[in-house]
């Protein structure tokens, strides 16, 4: 597709995006249906125009805290282009002091997994990164399978050492993803994101974190009344404590006096 047909394409009109100031982090209001028609729209143009690859990171309550407390992650966290609301904590926030309010929550799973028709119908093409090699292999088995025309471009395991990322870099380039999807956990695949920015030839770099093991069934969802109503944080604590618990109940706490702290900005 050219970059003329792609700009043909039809697309539902855009929604106006703003930022809401939650914890310290400036996230995008943009709802989770406007967030995919943004990047199914936007991310073969770039690639094909040559233009920089559009950073998106997500932002959840362990976010929060990391920026708060690790200068690296906050220095990473700060080039990104967009940054969506992948939890619920973040888009009820923004509602609380006066912010302009997150349409919904985007999680990033639910991202990925809802955007594979749009992309399928619109020739957009994926790089999975990230995860062990079985789960990532089966994640994109089961993407092909469940939406056919899908185009994978192509899929590495997250595990590389420094002296391989050059190899890297150059696989996903020959590969030439519209979305490269890096799924290797925080702060790592944000900082990959930002080192590698101006060497990947991709329209889109998002990063994902366990992604691939959600669409596999390796780590089990909550249920759809508990996403609703902000729980999923306490599905995943209860389903996979020894991985988990200690990270929530740490960071959810530090997450909620942040979001008190900045009410003001």
């Amino acid at each position: 597709m050219s970059a003329e047909q792609a700009l043909d394409q039809p697309f539902p009109p855009v929604e106006q995006e703003k930022s809401a100031m939650v914890g310290g982090v400036a996230v995008s209001t943009l709802s989770l249906d406007a967030l995919i028609n943004k990047m199914v729209r936007d991310a073969p143009l770039r690639r094909m125009l040559k233009q920089p690859a559009l950073l998106v990171f997500d932002c959840n309550g362990q976010g929060l805290s990391m920026n708060a407390t690790d200068a690296s992650f906050r220095a990473d966290l700060a080039q990104a282009d967009l940054i969506h609301a992948d939890g619920q904590i973040i888009v009820t926030a923004s509602r609380w002091f006066g912010q302009p309010p997150i349409a919904d929550r985007s999680s990033t799973t639910d991202m990925f997994i809802d955007s594979l028709p749009l992309a399928a119908e619109h020739g957009v093409s994926y790089y999975l990164l990230g995860g062990e090699d079985q789960v990532n292999a089966e994640c994109a088995r089961r993407i092909c399978q469940s939406t056919p025309g899908l185009k994978l471009a192509g899929r590495r395991d997250g595990f590389w050492t420094a002296d391989e990322e050059d190899a890297l870099i150059d696989d996903i380039n020959a590969a030439a993803p519209d979305v490269l999807w890096v799924g290797t956990g925080k702060p790592r695949e944000q900082a990959f994101c930002v080192r590698n920015r101006d060497r990947i030839k991709a329209g889109w770099i998002v990063t994902c974190g366990g992604l691939y093991n959600y669409v596999t069934g390796d780590y089990p969802r909550a249920p759809m009344w508990m996403q609703k109503a902000g729980l999923e944080w306490l599905h995943r604590m209860v389903t996979r404590p020894r991985q988990l618990a200690w990270r929530y109940i740490t960071t959810n706490p530090h997450a909620l006096w942040l979001i008190w702290k900045h009410r003001r900005a």
